[in-house]
């Protein structure tokens, strides 16, 4: 006894074409996706490190260093017209002060000068009629160094650089990856969810607990 099959019809219909269009913008969303993260990963760990250690300042508090000296300058550098320039090179070139120079001071009696640096400061009062100076000098370690380039304090004008190029290769990792879920359609709710999830305890950490 021989059994009929029952055969069913093919389907002729062409798969569905996915515009070029969305075909370039995947490609280029996976390709920032992926060398962006590379490029961007030693700054997304140093801002991601520093985050807790701003967080926790408590813990190492114990590392700051406080130094004072007392020196002299010419004091014709210091009567009449004040030579700062000459001042400040002396003040580098002898006690080998870092930092930027952000105040020069001048009195009647006295010149205060103000150096300072990612977690470093250096604070200097001239006698205009002697000479004579008091200079402290406090460098706070090395943790508040790495937390005082997160934030940019007295760090420069490139480092500025840095922190908002960073910001901006950070941004677009999200961007792209945010992009790139669009096209996992097996991922797409879930990954929506995430991602709103995640919002929502956010905002719902600060209308709670935030003053």
């Amino acid at each position: 006894m021989q059994l009929s099959t029952i055969e069913k019809p093919l389907d002729t219909s062409a798969p569905r074409r996915v515009p070029k269009w969305k075909r370039q913008l995947a490609t280029l969303a996976r390709w920032l996706h992926i060398y962006l993260s590379m490029v961007s990963f030693g700054v997304l760990f140093f801002f991601a490190v520093t985050g807790l250690t701003l967080n926790h300042t408590d813990w190492f508090s114990g590392a700051q260093r406080t130094v004072q000296v007392k020196g002299t300058v010419d004091v014709a550098l210091v009567k009449g017209t004040v030579a700062k320039l000459e001042i400040v090179e002396h003040l580098r070139k002898t006690h080998r002060v870092g930092g930027a120079l952000s105040d020069f001071r001048i009195d009647e009696g006295q010149c205060s000068i103000s150096f300072k640096g990612p977690a470093y400061t250096a604070d200097v009062f001239l006698d205009r009629v002697s000479g004579a100076y008091d200079l402290t000098e406090t460098r706070m370690g090395f943790v508040a160094l790495l937390n005082d380039l997160h934030k940019g304090r007295d760090s420069g004008r490139a480092w500025a650089w840095v922190i908002d190029i960073s910001a901006v290769l950070m941004t677009l990792v999200s961007i792209s990856g945010l992009v790139l879920v669009f096209y996992l359609q097996k991922r797409l709710f879930s990954g929506l969810v995430t991602l709103g999830a995640g919002a929502v305890l956010c905002l719902a950490a600060y209308w709670i607990w935030v003053p």
